[in-house]
């Protein structure tokens, strides 16, 4: 039986295979745009051809199939979304207008005042208040919600979002809304704010309930179309939709709530470098074809952030913190009016591709720029199942030679150390923005670009550890491949630490584990296999900004010596964040939450363990490639599949494998370990 998880990339569609024969293995096919589906099946196919079985009878013997998908990302992206309405209370219209302040790019002058996500004119107001201690202050008035549904029609939305003051602490009228519009317009799907994002922030949780809207009919759509495919190829078990707080969910599940499909795939990788490394305090990076991706992992926990952002707006939601630019390996390097080199964030993508791929493209990509500098061997890309045309990278990389009056090598080492520069300043924006100094944690280097890469990177930012995975090239699929199933119930209660209301948190704890049960039932994941994870946010008295604090609670619930526990826990969180404590000042919590996690079995799923290297580990070749100010070296080029636990390869060198090159700079040796994972460590320079 086969267990895999795909990973749909800006260039390459991933597939991280577990045969219990076998060990792990890891397949690519180009991802094709626009029908993503197509190179999800084709990726299956490749996998299906290596085992000599039909893609029906390899998918017949699949039990689990994962997968991260980019569609709703793309969706926000690009800004094609579903048309969606608004019903909101009388008198506030413009929450989505008027936005939270940010805390970052506060000052910047030169941006543009955005429009609205949901537009003024697919924007209905109905009276009706409930208060902040959720009494009714004035009932619903159900005709403006029928002449709301009335007007929306007209509009030709295609989802209904609800977002009404204070449903959070009584939904009442929110459900009142979802009942009249069931009434007159059956067949739309409507969010409510209070089941989706239960947090008091308006602006968060009413742009959370307006994005989740806009994605309903893409997801939907791409999601049936995916499972209709799969069933009729042969495969009889569920398919698993990974999702952006670092789990998986059924598809169902996905649907309703699809909002946590966005950038679902590299939250995934976090979760790998959980499980490759033991150390405390780790940064990963993913290089792709399109973006670059960085997140952490502090204290052996994932970092979650309620602040993530796309282009101007605020997602609204709790995801894992992955910060990404434009910076992968299909980026285009180009020079702007006062000749100076850029590289991205346009990109390639799989079509046309980097000018090397011969596929049509022309503009020169950092992939074009490996290929000149020889880091890139073009007779072995994908372990020779694609060869690449160096003559046409040359051509490319010569239009940037040419307009900064450079040679062809020194253009493509300004582009390489270019995109390098790039990445350093996305992994500065994790760790020294946030008061982390990155020498201080160990980086785990996926992708199938960034091991080109990281070795001048971890030069110039002074890591002196880092490692490239034997799976680097799918990192992320790896990591939905171990992971678990995770949803996570949130509701509001605040309270203090001086007046803790001990009974009513519990009765909400309660109430969320409930949800959580149910969730974890109807994914059909039994007792055994289930586990809880808990979490409050707070603030001290009177500060604005909240903080996640994960908290331990032994038999269900908790007891009035726990108080002093979750003060302490926040003080120390605070301090780790923020650098300051104040134990003097009052806690206030606010919001609660539970994570129910399904045991999949992800911890089993490992590959074969080597044997130990005999001997020195040889070369299979050398090569020359153009470093810079280092000139033109001639290096070893070792085969990475030969080298066996325990062997050492010292750079200058570069080690090739199918789905990835990594290059060794002069004082960096790795060694291999018994997975076939790469260690490296850096002399001091």
């Amino acid at each position: 039986m086969y267990s895999g998880c795909i990973d749909i990339g800006g260039t390459f569609t991933d597939l991280v295979l577990h045969d219990r024969e076998r060990g792990l293995e890891i397949f690519k096919s180009p991802t094709t745009p626009g029908e993503f589906e197509k190179g999800f099946i084709n990726v299956l196919g490749v996998a299906a051809d290596s085992r000599g079985l039909s893609l029906r009878d390899f998918l017949g013997r699949m039990d689990l199939l994962v997968h991260g998908t980019t569609v709703s990302t793309n969706a926000l992206v690009e800004g094609k979304v579903a048309a969606a309405g608004l019903i909101c209370n009388a008198g506030h219209p413009d929450i989505l207008t008027l936005r939270e302040s940010p805390r970052k790019r506060a000052f910047n002058v030169k941006i543009d005042f955005p429009a609205p996500f949901i537009a003024r004119s697919r924007t209905c107001e109905v009276k009706g208040r409930i208060d902040a201690m959720g009494n009714e202050i004035e009932p619903l008035k159900t005709a403006d919600v029928v002449a709301a549904v009335k007007h929306l029609k007209k509009c030709r939305v295609q989802a209904i979002a609800v977002c009404l003051l204070w449903s959070i602490v009584n939904p009442a009228h929110e459900r009142k809304v979802r009942e009249i519009i069931a009434k007159e317009w059956p067949e739309i799907p409507v969010t409510l704010s209070h089941e989706l994002n239960p947090i008091p922030r308006e602006y968060r949780r009413t742009i959370s309930t307006a994005i989740n809207a806009a994605l309903f009919p893409i997801v939907s759509a791409y999601t049936g179309k995916l499972t209709a495919a799969l069933k009729q190829e042969g495969f009889k078990n569920e398919l698993l939709i990974a999702n952006c707080v670092g789990g998986m969910m059924p598809p169902d599940e996905i649907i309703r709530r699809p909002i946590y499909s966005v950038m679902s795939g590299p939250t995934l990788a976090p979760i790998a470098g959980m499980h490759l490394t033991t150390d405390e305090n780790v940064i990963v990076v993913d290089m792709g074809g399109t973006t670059f991706d960085v997140s952490a992992l502090r204290s052996r926990r994932l970092v979650v952030t309620s602040e993530a952002t796309f282009g101007m707006e605020m997602l609204g939601i709790p995801k894992i913190d992955v910060r990404s630019v434009g910076a992968g390996g299909g980026s285009i390097a180009w020079v702007d009016p006062g000749g100076l080199l850029h590289v991205g964030p346009q990109s390639a993508s799989a079509r046309p591709g980097p000018a090397c791929y011969g596929l049509g493209g022309t503009e020169p990509t950092v992939t074009d720029a490996n290929v000149v500098l020889g880091i890139i061997d073009p007779d072995y890309y994908l372990g020779g199942k694609i060869r690449l045309d160096r003559a046409k990278a040359e051509a490319a990389i010569g239009k940037i030679a040419k307009r900064l009056k450079l040679s062809l090598k020194e253009a493509a080492y300004a582009i390489y150390t270019t995109s390098n520069h790039n990445m350093i300043a996305a992994i500065e924006d994790i760790t020294i923005n946030e008061g982390i100094d990155p020498r201080d944690s160990y980086v785990v280097s996926g992708g199938g670009a960034t091991a080109c890469h990281i070795g001048e990177m971890a030069r110039l930012m002074g890591i002196k550890r880092f490692m490239v995975p034997k799976f680097a090239a799918g990192l992320s699929a790896f990591g939905g491949l171990i992971s678990d199933v995770r949803w996570e119930e949130a509701g509001t209660h605040h309270t203090t630490g001086r007046d803790f209301d001990l009974a009513k948190v519990n009765a909400l704890l309660a109430e969320l584990t409930k949800r959580g049960k149910a969730f974890l039932k109807r994914a059909r994941f039994p007792a055994e296999k289930q586990r809880f994870e808990f979490a409050f946010q707070g603030r001290y008295l009177y500060q604005s900004w909240d903080i996640e604090v994960p908290f331990e609670m032994s038999g269900g619930k908790l007891q009035k010596s726990d108080i002093a526990t979750l003060v302490a826990a926040f003080h120390q969180m605070h301090e780790r964040i923020y650098t300051i404590k104040d134990e003097a000042d009052t806690v206030e919590f606010t919001t609660w939450k539970v994570r129910a996690i399904g045991d999949t079995g992800g911890a089993q799923r490992t590959g074969s363990r080597l044997s130990t290297q005999s001997g020195r580990a040889r070369p299979k070749s050398e090569r020359e490639i153009f470093l810079g100010r280092a000139g033109e070296l001639r290096v070893p080029v070792y085969a990475g599949e030969a080298l066996m636990a325990g062997a050492t390869v010292a750079g200058p060198a570069i080690v090739e494998q199918p789905t990835t090159t990594l290059l060794l700079l002069d004082g960096q040796v790795a060694t291999t370990n018994a997975s076939g994972d790469f260690l490296v460590e850096a002399a001091p320079v």
